[in-house]
């Protein structure tokens, strides 16, 4: 029984690690872009939440409600004003204002919060758990999977059944066509970014709740960002939620063995994924 307990543990992490790689596989899939400031983002979104609920006394997942659109309101100003300038036929360029980016933030961060520590305190649903027979599982993991799989979701919703969709989906075909069409390339790029980070908000919100976080935590989390898209396959939504259960169920089952396993289980599985299908497990078919 010990054993289907890590794997359920697992399932649930892998919720958050989707939720993790949502916003890149999204990127991704529309502009081709790989953000290495991704997981800072997701750490930035967390030190918002802390600021947001201390000044107003709120319960972290009620900032969510202001944190989202902040967020959404940043990723399309950054796509607009920066982003949008080096976008063209060479992917080094943006790789390269990302990996600025990165820096730049982690260093506000530390100047602005310092190095130390910070947790978001969302009460008693921290500890409340509901047993499932001879299992216990906690609330809060539940409602982070709960939540991964609705966002992903939505997300394909938008992607495959509305206008913003459609957009997505032509000018990530061909951007030239799109723009004869006379879609506007860069508010598309700037649409795109908005949702990658508005769902990157609710990513950093329940890292903050599930774990302590610090300027410097933002590495690791693109890590398993983009260790789940790649093992589901680049651009699949589904895939990803996929690749983020495989990554979490992959370090519960290492820790179950050894402790020191939990982190270099996950990466072993991914690299085992990785050389097996280079494209991932469900990759999106153009």
């Amino acid at each position: 029984m010990d054993w289907v307990n890590a794997i359920v543990q697992g399932t649930l992490l892998g919720g958050l690690y989707a939720l993790f790689a949502a916003g890149l596989s999204l990127i991704f899939g529309v502009m081709r872009l790989v953000n290495i400031a991704h997981g800072d983002l997701i750490v930035l979104s967390a030190y918002v939440t802390l600021t947001i609920s201390a000044a107003l006394g709120l319960n972290p997942l009620l900032s969510l409600v202001l944190v989202v659109p902040l967020m959404a309101l940043l990723g399309y100003l950054m796509q607009r004003l920066i982003l949008n300038r080096t976008m063209g036929e060479d992917i080094l360029p943006p790789l390269l204002v990302t990996f600025g980016l990165s820096v730049i933030i982690q260093n506000a961060l530390l100047v602005g919060y310092s190095a130390d520590p910070q947790k978001l305190n969302a009460g008693a649903i921290e500890t409340a758990a509901v047993p499932f027979g001879p299992i216990t599982v906690g609330v809060m993991p539940l409602i982070v999977f709960v939540t991964a799989v609705v966002v992903i979701a939505a997300l394909q919703w938008i992607f495959y059944r509305t206008a913003l969709g459609r957009a997505f989906r032509a000018t990530s075909d061909r951007q030239d066509i799109a723009q004869l069409m006379g879609l506007n390339r860069a508010h598309v790029f700037g649409m795109a970014m908005a949702l990658s980070l508005a769902v990157t908000a609710v990513a950093g919100v329940f890292l903050g709740i599930r774990t302590s976080f610090d300027p410097a935590v933002g590495g690791s989390r693109l890590i398993f960002g983009f260790e789940a898209v790649i093992i589901g396959g680049l651009g699949n939504l589904w895939g990803t939620l996929c690749g983020g259960v495989i990554l979490g169920i992959a370090q519960t089952v290492g820790a179950k063995i050894h402790p020191g396993y939990q982190i270099l289980a996950g990466h072993l599985v991914f690299l085992l994924i990785l050389a097996v299908r280079p494209r991932g497990l469900f990759p999106r078919m153009d």
